[in-house]
């Protein structure tokens, strides 16, 4: 197994994790046991959207990741492989580090964009046999 792809896929799962973790801890430091914050900008609402938005992607990409290390992907695939990695923790760092989730920024936009084009880009490669 190409080792970028296991550690690729151990980042998206620590990530998705660890995210739970900070949902978890910021809804016992806020008080909010279920739900979301009433302040819409609230760390606990940019985690929970943070986590959710993870959860959504993370598994399929671990999927394509791992379909690849077991196949022996080529440096283009391993490229995109990475590329997506550090989209989604940069759409993470967008929604979390920004003090509105209600106005785009840059980290945002390339993150969620980064992960739209190169997911797909990974399944046009799959379906390609690369």
């Amino acid at each position: 197994m190409n080792s970028v792809v296991v550690f690729c896929t151990a980042a998206l799962g620590t990530l998705l994790f660890l995210l739970g973790l900070a949902v978890s801890i910021m809804r016992f430091r806020s008080g909010v046991g279920a739900g979301p914050s009433e302040d819409r900008n609230s760390t606990l609402n940019k985690l929970i959207r943070a986590h959710a938005n993870t959860a959504e992607f993370a598994p399929f990409l671990a999927v394509l990741f791992l379909y690849f290390g077991w196949r022996g992907p080529s440096v283009l695939v391993v490229n995109l492989i990475i590329a997506v990695t550090l989209c989604r923790f940069l759409l993470v760092i967008g929604l979390v580090a920004w003090p509105s989730m209600g106005r785009p920024n840059p980290a945002r936009f390339i993150g969620a964009l980064g992960t739209y084009l190169l997911g797909s880009a990974l399944c046009v490669a799959m379906l390609a046999g690369l």
